[in-house]
């Protein structure tokens, strides 16, 4: 018997399509999922399912919503392209058994993706997606077919994101905006709220094209580029960026620039805490940007440091006091609206934070920097064979005394090897960032990802060019 491809990871799984992204490997998953709802949840509340904009998605998620409604699970369909967030919220918010969603995020166009959402609303936690897995293969009981309803999830998650914003506020403010849907589930739904309220915007790339023409669906360089380019052409105060799902957050400022993930959550925090005042905690990734420390620690809030990926996030969103929490590829929470990333709501967020403090978007980030100090970032993604990438970690592992002639102070191994250096440039800046370089190998991928934060991006650019130099020389 050949053992199946299907395997679930952060939140679901995710294949090449006509590979091993198959309908027959797509129904295998939804069959684990049906047997984990029948055993561990109450099926009478039903599974919500919903789609993106990929190519077969719709085909795809009729297909698991069949073999759900066949184990006597009643399905909720969405009937129409739909937000990852959206659909996270209709489970919440109705109280679903869980949800399905068909996507693959941010990835290129060749891949979609089975990404499975529990009870709460946001990504199921580790143990939920062992215990999925563990029923691949498992027949399901027989029995009478439940009922399959075709439904509407858009409406009532974008009432809920308009409820948490100040939209007057946001339509005196006078400021105009660039919208890039990046073809993806977005399409349509910011412009909607804008157009209903009169703020000025022109809205790029929301035509649905599965092919994502000449980009992954990803908000960060190059792939924002035409998005850059309108903002200055057209002149707009900000750009507001969402990812293939729209669950991720990318924006360029009024000149272009691209504001990385690390601002923007720097930006919503300090406005969250300064003018909100809302409790709880605040998380970040290892890979994160270290100003979220500082704005946390002046306003008193418990700082939570934790592995790669949304699911430390909403792990600890579900067991401890946290407002806030994000990671270095856009996605970030808030909880008291949902356990999961939202796209869509942190774009509306940056909109109300330049409104109320009447700032453009680049006004905002430069504010930031002198009040925090400088903190500039950087990442490079090295696609090279698993022999080398091993081999670059064992390197690194067995002790490292300096990259770009800046002294090794200590070593972290939470997720990856993070070295934290003793940078002469920092000494020279008050309240400079704290240099630091990441190394974190794909353990599903030949690649390896190196990260870096540092006072300058000057210093940022040598260390990551030192840490490519060291990896590609840890061959041979």
């Amino acid at each position: 018997m050949t053992k199946s491809p299907v395997k679930f990871g952060t939140d679901g799984w995710r294949g090449v399509i006509a590979d091993d992204f198959t309908f027959e490997n797509v129904r295998a998953a939804a069959a684990a999922i049906a047997n984990y709802i029948l055993a561990k949840e109450d099926p009478k509340k039903g599974v919500f399912v919903g789609y993106d904009t990929r190519f077969g998605s719709p085909a795809f998620a009729a297909a698991v919503a069949e073999v759900l409604a066949g184990a006597g699970i009643p399905v909720k369909l969405a009937d129409r392209i739909t937000p990852t967030p959206a659909l996270s919220y209709a489970v919440k918010q109705l109280s679903a058994a869980g949800g399905v969603m068909i996507t693959s995020s941010h990835n290129p166009a060749q891949w979609n993706g089975v990404k499975y959402k529990a009870f709460y609303g946001g990504s199921g936690s580790p143990s939920i997606m062992a215990e999925i897995e563990s029923l691949l293969g498992k027949a399901l009981p027989s029995g009478s077919a439940a009922k399959i309803e075709k439904v509407n999830f858009v409406p009532p998650y974008v009432e809920a994101i308009q409820r948490f914003v100040d939209l007057d506020l946001i339509a005196k403010s006078g400021f105009r905006f660039a919208v890039d849907c990046m073809y993806g589930a977005g399409a349509g739904i910011l412009a909607g709220i804008f157009s209903k309220i009169g703020v000025d915007y022109i809205e790029i790339r929301a035509n649905h094209d599965p092919l994502f023409p000449g980009i992954n669906p990803e908000p960060i360089e190059p792939h924002i580029r035409e998005c850059q380019e309108v903002v200055v052409q057209e002149k707009c105060d900000a750009g507001l960026i969402t990812d293939g799902d729209a669950d991720r957050i990318g924006a360029a400022d009024e000149n272009g620039n691209f504001v990385d993930p690390h601002k923007i959550y720097s930006v919503i925090l300090q406005w969250i805490l300064e003018r909100k005042g809302w409790p709880g905690g605040v998380t970040r990734a290892f890979n994160t940007t270290s100003m979220l420390d500082r704005i946390a620690a002046r306003y008193g809030r418990k700082l939570y440091e934790h592995g790669i990926g949304f699911k430390y996030v909403c792990d600890l969103m579900l067991t401890e006091d946290i407002l806030i929490g994000g990671e270095e590829s856009g996605g970030i929470g808030i909880k008291r609206h949902l356990p999961e990333r939202d796209g869509l709501l942190n774009a509306l967020l940056i909109a109300n934070v330049m409104a109320e403090e009447k700032k453009t978007l680049g006004q905002l980030v430069a504010w930031l920097q002198n009040e925090y100090g400088e903190h500039q970032y950087g990442r490079i993604d090295l696609h090279i064979p698993d022999t080398l990438k091993n081999a670059t970690i064992a390197r690194a592992k067995a002790g490292v005394k300096e990259f770009a002639g800046m002294k090794v102070e200590k070593v972290e191994t939470l997720d990856g090897i993070k070295f934290w250096l003793d940078n002469p440039e920092a000494k020279s800046k008050p309240n400079a960032a704290k240099t630091w370089l990441l190394l974190r190998a794909s353990g599903t991928e030949p690649l390896l990802r190196i990260y870096s934060e540092s006072c300058s991006k000057e210093s940022v650019k040598k260390l990551l060019e030192a840490a490519r130099e060291f990896a590609m020389s840890s061959g041979g």
